[in-house]
């Protein structure tokens, strides 16, 4: 299948905006502020001067590159040596941009579980480039949660440019922080510093960071719009401004941000020719993340975080209270037909994210289909338990799994649909 050509129009013009501003209020002046503040970080060679060595520089000092995996086979950062934050050079030699991709596959492989497998089978161009958007959105996810602290040259939350960042995201956002203080400080500082990573891909200049070296040469393979990038950060920093819901439209801009712009992103890369596509890409997503919020209600509400929909609770005479109240809320009258309305709901973005299919390579096919096949089982779950999260996690088992991916691998690589 030909992939799909962007205009000038498809990526920086009506129909990417549309999609983009879509979620958001168009007279919302705090809203435009904030993407505003956000799409505005950059990286440039004269911010980054002061750093104590460029990375040719490290490299003519006998800086070696090592592997991605340490003596004890953890994984590390094959350019850790390099004490800059940018590589200044006009070109990145060849060794160490396949260095990078190498980097994120052993990334992928010791987090993505499952998923890794499904991407085994893309081709090999396309397989890399996935791994190395997988590595950007888990570190960006391990960041939010605490479980990753990324260092950048000469960057700390104490500067300037960082606090300004902060302050200004903060007055512009709803509310006050919902997170600590000090945590909230440091997050948003690294996520700042995240999104200056991010702009080299799309510069003059290259981050020295493996995950965005890989990030820039799959940008520049697949013309994939800064916007979709820069809206899955701002769904990991909307967690830090709120924990409550009130509607469906408020949710579904979440949903948006953090799980259907990796659908947008990943048919980048797979290509299509259909412009249906980014719309059941876009469904794709919010399928398989309000499917995750049903089954981590419990786990979320112990973190005082509730993602339902206030106002759809409130429709059953649900209170945030029963959320909290964890099994007990199996009792509540209420309960069991919200779950049948909200696994309806989630049933008709699942139809439109499986009209995706036919409109990717049949060798793109298998990972998007294998990821809404799990996920539709695990719905299916939910329902047979009439609702009931709490008693332990749903989940596949491993045979369950086997079963599904061999279903999947031959469905959709082999068979029309």
């Amino acid at each position: 299948m030909p992939r799909q050509q962007h205009s000038e129009s498809t990526l920086g013009g009506s129909e990417y905006d549309e999609r983009s501003i879509s979620m958001y209020d168009h007279d919302d002046a705090p809203a435009k502020g904030l993407e505003r503040v956000r799409s505005a970080v950059t990286i440039t060679k004269e911010a980054v001067r002061a750093i104590s060595i460029t990375a040719l520089e490290a490299v003519r000092e006998g800086a070696l590159f090592m592997g991605v995996i340490g003596s004890r086979g953890e994984l590390v950062n094959p350019f850790r040596h390099i004490d800059a934050a940018i590589w200044t050079e006009p070109e990145v030699p060849r060794q160490m941009i396949d260095t990078a991709y190498d980097y994120c596959e052993e990334l992928t492989r010791r987090e993505a579980g499952n998923f890794y497998h499904s991407f085994k089978y893309l081709p090999d161009h396309e397989r890399r480039s996935i791994m190395a958007y997988y590595a950007f959105c888990r570190r960006a996810d391990d960041i939010a949660d605490g479980d990753y602290e990324d260092i950048f040259p000469g960057g700390s939350s104490d500067e300037p440019e960082a606090v300004n960042y902060r302050q200004k995201i903060e007055s512009l956002s709803p509310g006050q922080p919902v997170v600590e203080r000090s945590t909230y400080n440091d997050k948003m500082s690294q996520l700042f510093y995240y999104r200056k990573k991010l702009s080299s891909a799309y510069d003059d200049v290259t981050s020295t960071d493996p995950i965005f070296m890989a990030m820039k040469d799959t940008v520049e393979k697949y013309s994939i719009p800064r916007q979709f990038l820069d809206d899955m950060i701002s769904g990991m920093e909307d967690d830090f401004h709120r924990n409550r819901y009130q509607t469906f439209e408020d949710l579904y801009s979440y949903c948006y941000r953090v799980a259907s712009t990796v659908g947008l992103v990943c048919i980048e890369i797979y290509g299509y020719d259909d412009h249906r596509a980014r719309e059941y890409a876009e469904s794709w997503g919010v399928f398989m993340q309000l499917t995750n919020i049903l089954r981590d209600v419990a786990e979320d509400a112990e973190r005082d975080r509730i993602y339902l929909p206030l106002d759809d609770l409130a429709k059953y005479g649900i209170s945030e209270g029963d959320v909290k109240s964890g099994e007990a809320l199996l009792d509540h009258p209420g309960w069991k037909p919200f779950v049948e309305e909200y696994i309806e709901k989630c049933n008709q973005y699942r139809e439109k994210a499986f009209k995706l299919l036919p409109l990717l390579d049949r060798k793109s096919r298998y990972s998007p289909a294998a990821m809404a096949t799990f996920y539709q089982s695990i719905l299916k779950k939910i329902e047979k338990l009439d609702g009931d999260v709490f008693t332990e996690r749903v989940q596949l088992s491993k045979a369950e799994k086997m079963f599904f991916a061999a279903y999947v691998y031959v469905r959709y690589r082999f068979l029309a649909l």
